[in-house]
């Protein structure tokens, strides 16, 4: 069962050089939270799916409030509620939000004759790279948590440019945030608001972008006096600089990285690290550039830069960990993910990613421990539960699975990787029909999901239904084209459909693909010998055996190649090597047993007949053979045992009837004999068998004289 791809790395920021002089003095993280806490507020649209977002009192003048958010959290006329920290509800305004221009900000009221804090504005030239960055909001509720809770989360700057990106984005940082968050506050160590929070780290990847980004307070305040929501405070004069700064070209490669222009982040990165040797989140960030770009050589090479100069960064050690788990190193993959933890206690990411690195070992007991870690510290990480679902599948708990996928499609609805797992863990059940629904609605969410087309194929193939088995295989092939496994399942499915030119095609290709494939070869073998190709059949088999010398339907098949070319002596020495590697295989005896028959050792033959059906007691041939040899020494009611014991297991064996009845009528029961040539014939003339019906109309014709 296919695993998550791990989660995305974490990207960084700069600093600008010019700092401002620090006048207020730093105070512990719990007394700014509780600043930040009274003056950061919840904004909720009221529409029937209700949009969710921050913001922050930024004036009073009266009984009017002003909030300061993120354009975007009310860019569609609604009506819209704040909730205050004192859980009070307060109608906006809508036709009194100003949009400052040219940035991603807006400023809302409210009306109240209670009490409330504003924020202190602060000098956001003076957070540089490195210093301490404190972001809050209201997440938007989740299956997992269904309220909006204010958070309060603590990082660092890592980028101040003086060269803004599109919509004012100048402030990068390495908080944890999440949706709903947005035009919440950004506060420095001293409680003043240095910035609004406006995009959220995205973990869709194999890595850890880290990229948080805010709109400078200082923005906001040179815009603010002109566009008729000066809060009466100014922003301080800052020297125009005309020389680029590492962080101008940091934040541009940040830009250029989510726009996945991978090849120009990293020439940004380098011109930032050109100019700042020293900058490890610039590493850090070239890193995942390159890993992007599959050079996770290079990536390495680069986190490892970043933690020479940073042995503290614990993002460098999750990203290394990601591309040496990429590499196939996932021993090296722990090593890295125990480092950030030991950094970071409390990175859920990084113990789902370790828990995958342990599962890639077949260490899924203790892999269910990490992803039981991650869960704990993040309720609503949906991966953590579809990766301990995938474990607990190969640990054949398929009903856990069911559990845990379950829990993840309850927090993502339209994870259809997860929809496909499920589906797997309900096949395994047995649930076919289920399987199905799962593998139809995860094809819903994701038309290109190779994976769930084959899946659905395989029950197809397994319930009889080869031509939509095909169908299946085929569109999977549209998405994977260099999978054996699929030509190989194709080829099957035709075969089994009577297409045999078509199944040697793609077993011809599936072998191009993977030319040690045993089966593949055993299989071509089988289509050959249905076109009555033997002497190329009996290449394949050879194949087959040389690449797997205990494949024993091989050295079947290549007898039953022998037998049809009348080769006896092979034929046997094949069948003898079958029963060598597998002694229990019925069809075998079977097949040893026609041989001597043919040789005239019918007691050699009973006994290979007598094996079939002790492995296989429904192998219905074998007791119509064993029949006919006891017909031929001359023990008559054991043959007619043996043909009453091939018709109970098949009624409609036509050969059977007619042995009966034959046997019968030596045995002077002419109208048993009768009887069961008529059903014969009936049998017969159903099954398109005219000759038979013939001859079994000629024996009655002949007993009813």
């Amino acid at each position: 069962m296919n695993f998550y791809h791990r989660l995305t790395p974490a990207l960084i920021g700069v600093s600008i050089a010019l700092v401002q002089p620090q006048i207020a003095v730093a105070i512990s993280a719990s007394e700014v939270s509780k600043i930040a806490k009274e003056v950061t507020v919840l904004i909720q649209s009221q529409s029937k799916q209700p949009r969710y977002g921050s913001g922050v009192l930024v004036k009073r003048q009266g009984n009017t409030y002003s909030v300061l958010t993120a354009a975007h959290v009310v860019n569609v006329a609604d009506k819209y509620e704040i909730v205050t920290a004192d859980n009070q509800r307060h109608s906006v305004n809508y036709n009194t939000k100003k949009q400052l221009p040219g940035v991603d900000l807006a400023v809302v009221e409210f009306t109240s004759n209670r009490n409330y804090n504003v924020a202190k504005m602060g000098n956001s030239d003076s957070s540089t790279e490195g210093t301490t960055a404190y972001v809050t909001g209201y997440p938007e509720p989740t299956l997992a948590i269904n309220q909006s809770i204010y958070t309060f989360t603590t990082g660092e700057v890592t980028a101040n440019a003086t060269k803004a990106l599109r919509d004012g984005y100048a402030l990068v940082y390495s908080n944890d945030t999440k949706n709903g968050m947005s035009g919440g506050a950004v506060m420095n160590d001293k409680g003043e608001l240095v910035g609004i929070h406006g995009k959220a780290d995205k973990d869709t990847k194999e890595a850890k972008t880290g990229f948080n980004l805010g709109v400078p307070i200082n923005t906001f305040l040179r815009l603010s006096a002109t566009n008729a929501v000066d809060v009466g405070v100014s922003a301080p004069n800052t020297p125009v600089t005309t020389k680029p700064i590492a962080a101008d070209f940091y934040i541009q490669g940040v830009d250029k990285y989510q726009k996945k222009d991978f090849t120009g982040a990293i020439a940004d990165y380098t011109a930032a690290i050109n100019l700042n040797p020293k900058y490890a989140r610039a590493y850090n960030n070239r890193g995942l550039a390159k890993a992007e770009l599959g050079d996770h050589q290079g990536a390495i090479t680069d986190y490892n830069s970043a933690l020479r100069l940073d042995a503290n960064l614990a993002v460098a050690y999750y990203n290394r960990g990601s591309s040496r788990a990429d590499l196939g190193d996932h021993k090296g993959a722990i090593a890295d993910y125990n480092s950030t933890l030991q950094i970071s206690p409390n990175y859920a990411d990084a113990y789902n990613n370790r828990g995958l690195a342990k599962a890639a070992l077949g260490e899924h007991k203790e892999a269910i421990v990490d992803y039981n870690s991650a869960i704990r510290i993040d309720p609503s990480l949906a991966v953590a539960y579809y990766n301990r679902g995938t474990s607990r599948g190969d640990l054949k708990d398929y009903q856990g699975a069911i559990v845990d996928y379950n829990l993840t499609l309850k927090i993502d609805p339209n994870y259809a990787n997860a929809y496909n797992n499920r589906g797997l863990a309900k096949a395994a059940l047995g649930d076919n029909k289920g399987a199905v629904a799962d593998y139809n609605t995860a094809l819903r969410i994701n038309p290109n999901l190779g994976v769930a087309y084959y899946n659905r194929g395989r029950i197809s193939f397994d319930m009889g239904d080869n031509k939509s088995a095909v169908a299946d295989y085929t569109s999977a092939l549209r998405f994977d084209s260099k999978d054996s496994k699929l030509y190989y399942s194709r080829g099957y499915a035709r075969y089994n459909l009577g297409d045999d030119q078509g199944a040697i095609a793609d077993y011809n290709i599936a072998l191009s693909l993977n030319p040690k494939d045993a089966d593949a070869y055993n299989n071509r073998g089988l289509a050959k010998a249905a076109l009555g190709d033997h002497k190329e059949a009996i290449a394949d088999f050879n194949s087959a055996l040389r690449f797997n010398p205990n494949l024993a339907v091989a050295y079947y098949n290549r007898g039953r190649s022998h037998a049809d070319l009348g080769d006896r002596k092979n034929a046997l020495s094949d069948y003898n090597s079958t029963l060598k590697v597998n002694p229990k295989y019925a069809n075998a005896y079977n097949d040893r047993g026609l041989i001597q028959a043919e040789l005239g050792d019918h007691q050699g033959a009973i006994a290979d007949y007598t094996s079939a059906v002790r492995f296989d007691p429904n192998l219905a041939v074998a007791y119509y053979n064993r029949g006919h040899s006891h017909a031929d020494l001359g023990n008559l009611k054991d043959a007619i045992a043996d043909y009453d014991s091939t018709l109970r297991i098949n009624p409609k064996y036509a050969n059977a009837y007619a042995a009966r009845g034959l046997t019968r009528a030596q045995l002077k029961d002419k109208p048993g004999a009768i009887a069961d040539l008529q059903k014969a014939s009936e049998l017969f003339q159903q099954q398109g068998k005219p000759e038979d019906y013939q001859k079994a109309q000629e024996y009655i014709r002949k007993f009813q004289k």
